[in-house]
């Protein structure tokens, strides 16, 4: 008897056992696991790379895509019909969505002004979110975000997708192992070449697209092309920069090693001397953050790119951590390396093993998110794992502004008004600010 009649047989053998004619026709015809429904907002470039995994996962239905630019929504649609039979319906407005789809899971990958009001909105309708990174513009509006799973019983994934990436998880043994011996300092950093640039004249918003919307709580502009898609960024009324956008998944690998919830006092300063494009974001930023038991450090700069700072021939990105036995590399497309104090001891190195496209482990993430979902338990990106690691950019683009320190104690700002008003900020129009 081959493989297949066996089972085939055994199957009927169990049915054998069932006396109910209903429950052996049930069990004949078993329906295939149910499926979550599932929206997404945002549907550009990275919200497609999320959708794409959620998809092939096998565990969603696709019931929404959501977006104020159509054609970014038809483009999503349209590689959708490539992976799946499902077909969402299109919607601009979120509200909308959630009222009449009623979805079990949303992912949000909106630009950053827009992540507190949908996540919230969503699990309050309750679904679970999948939200991208950094999960806030300002710091007040992550904590109603964490209130809020709390209160829903949600669960409530961030984006930080290298928590799960392989090299990431296997570096991360090594270092909490001791093998680096005692560590006093990290360095995170991105350096990447540029230029001046030139400004982008303003003009009218594509008539497929709802300027107002896209805008939202976040003061109203007049539309840019540098902005829309991707180029929000560096556009500080709508995101945080380069501290916001990379920095994140690098202070979140130092959170991720050290024991201390948060730093206690931060410094940062920078600014554009370079730059002359019409992003107002800096150019180039330090940022010092002091711990208990050490003291981490941000770079970044946007121009003079060289190959003498670059750890991978592509780029210059990462964490270094400096301890008494050695320096430790955590990187991305490089993996990471462990250069040993004792000259006579070999280096250790691990290759990355990343996804395409964009070199990412968002499918893995993904497969934590869904048993979280099933277990009721906290998954590997917890919304307050990536509150804290939001805070941190968060406080550095804060002290920027102050031109000063500020001490911190991983709520609020001690001894200091004007800073702690910076923890939140005025909504536009019928939008409120969330608690």
């Amino acid at each position: 008897m081959n493989r297949s009649d066996f089972l085939k047989t055994s199957a009927l053998a169990g049915a054998t056992l069932i006396t109910d004619p209903v429950q052996v026709r049930a069990f004949i015809t078993r329906q295939p696991t149910q499926k979550y429904r599932t929206a997404l907002v945002g549907s550009g470039w990275w919200g497609t790379n999320i959708l794409r995994c959620a998809v092939q996962a096998g565990e969603s239905k696709i019931v929404a895509l959501c977006d104020v630019d159509t054609r970014q929504l038809q483009k999503t649609s349209d590689e959708l019909t490539k992976l799946t039979s499902d077909r969402p319906k299109l919607y601009r407005d979120y509200r909308e969505m959630l009222s009449t789809e009623k979805p079990q899971i949303v992912i949000v990958a909106t630009p950053d002004h827009w992540h507190p009001l949908i996540a919230i909105a969503a699990m309050q309708a309750g679904a679970h979110v999948y939200v991208e990174k950094p999960i806030s513009h300002t710091i007040n509006e992550g904590k109603a975000m964490v209130k809020t799973a709390r209160q829903t019983g949600r669960i409530c994934q961030v984006g930080t997708h290298r928590r799960v990436s392989p090299h990431n998880v296997s570096g991360m043994d090594f270092l909490k192992s001791g093998k680096a011996g005692k560590i006093g300092m990290a360095r995170a950093f991105v350096y990447y070449g540029g230029g001046a640039g030139q400004p982008t004249p303003d003009g009218e918003a594509p008539k497929e697209m709802d300027w107002n919307m896209w805008c939202g709580p976040a003061p109203l502009r007049a539309y840019n092309p540098a902005m829309h898609p991707r180029g929000w960024r560096n556009f500080l009324d709508y995101a945080n920069g380069t501290l916001g956008d990379w920095g994140i998944h690098w202070l979140d690998q130092i959170l991720w090693w050290t024991d201390e919830k948060h730093p206690r006092k931060i410094y940062s300063t920078g600014g554009r001397p370079i730059r002359k494009d019409s992003t107002d974001a800096p150019d180039h930023q330090v940022a010092t953050y002091e711990f208990e038991g050490f003291t981490a450090i941000w770079e970044q700069r946007a121009f003079a790119g060289n190959t003498a700072e670059k750890t991978h021939p592509q780029q210059a990105v990462g964490v270094y951590f400096y301890g008494t036995e050695g320096t430790f590399h955590m990187g991305w497309l490089d993996g990471w390396t462990f250069y040993p104090s004792d000259p006579k001891k070999p280096t250790i190195h691990q290759d990355a093993q990343l996804n395409k496209p964009d070199d990412q482990n968002i499918a893995q993430l993904w497969a934590n998110f869904l048993d979280s979902i099933k277990t009721n338990k906290p998954p590997i990106s917890d919304i307050e794992i990536g509150h804290r690691s939001t805070n941190m950019a968060l406080l550095g683009m804060l002290s920027m502004k102050l031109g000063r320190s500020v001490d911190w104690d991983g709520s609020q700002i001690l001894n200091d008004p004007e800073a702690n008003k910076l923890l939140s900020r005025a909504y536009r129009g019928e939008w409120q600010y969330p608690t």
